[in-house]
């Protein structure tokens, strides 16, 4: 089987530059030898995103307003790296202080996640912070209104499937997390993933 080749990038400039949004425009030449002129890409900063968890065994999550979609959604803490300075693991330790108040000295990096990776460059890197611990109150942004939220590990799937739970990063984190979650909470991946909604 023949790998995917990349394609090659011809020529490249910025259409639009602003503090919070950069859009590249790319002339791309396809494997088949195909030119496109107009391809734009999103220039965003990496991400981090945090799975929070208490010595009880419950995640805690942040509820807040998105005005992409204009919703008020259900998420793990995360945000973007301060500068390309930053490390990974400073930028998840500021940003799930800055948004719950919550701290942890047990952090353990799960991976790097690709959210839209056909227009946006950035990626997503996922740490599991155990045993958290309130250390002050939330210090947030001005566009940010945060509610916390705890849900124990074993409810988590019933969270999902009723759709409480749907952005796909934040899925995505707990999917990498799975195998640690349910060792905390001594269950079994089957049991865990049996849901009374899935089964009805």
């Amino acid at each position: 089987m023949t790998l995917p080749k990349p394609w090659k990038l011809l020529h490249s400039h910025l259409a639009f530059n602003h503090h919070w949004c950069q859009v590249r425009q790319d002339t791309v030449q396809l494997p088949n030898q195909t030119i496109i002129d107009d391809y734009f890409v999103s220039i965003r900063p990496e991400v981090a995103m945090i799975v929070p968890v208490t010595p009880k065994g419950t995640i805690l999550f942040v509820r807040q307003y998105r005005h992409g979609v204009q919703k008020v959604l259900l998420e793990l803490p995360a945000g973007h790296f301060h500068s390309p300075e930053e490390s990974a693991e400073e930028a998840a330790r500021r940003e799930l202080e800055e948004e719950t108040g919550y701290q942890s000295q047990d952090w353990t990096f799960l991976s790097v996640l690709y959210d839209n990776p056909p227009k946006d460059t950035n990626g997503i890197h996922v740490f599991l912070a155990q045993n958290i611990y309130q250390v002050g109150e939330q210090n947030l942004d001005i566009t940010e209104e945060i509610e916390l939220v705890f849900i124990p590990i074993t409810e988590v799937m019933d969270f999902i499937v009723r759709g409480d739970l749907c952005v796909s990063g934040t899925i995505a984190a707990l999917v990498l997390a799975l195998k640690i979650l349910l060792k905390l909470c001594g269950l079994k991946t089957r049991r865990f993933l049996r849901s009374p909604k899935m089964n009805s």
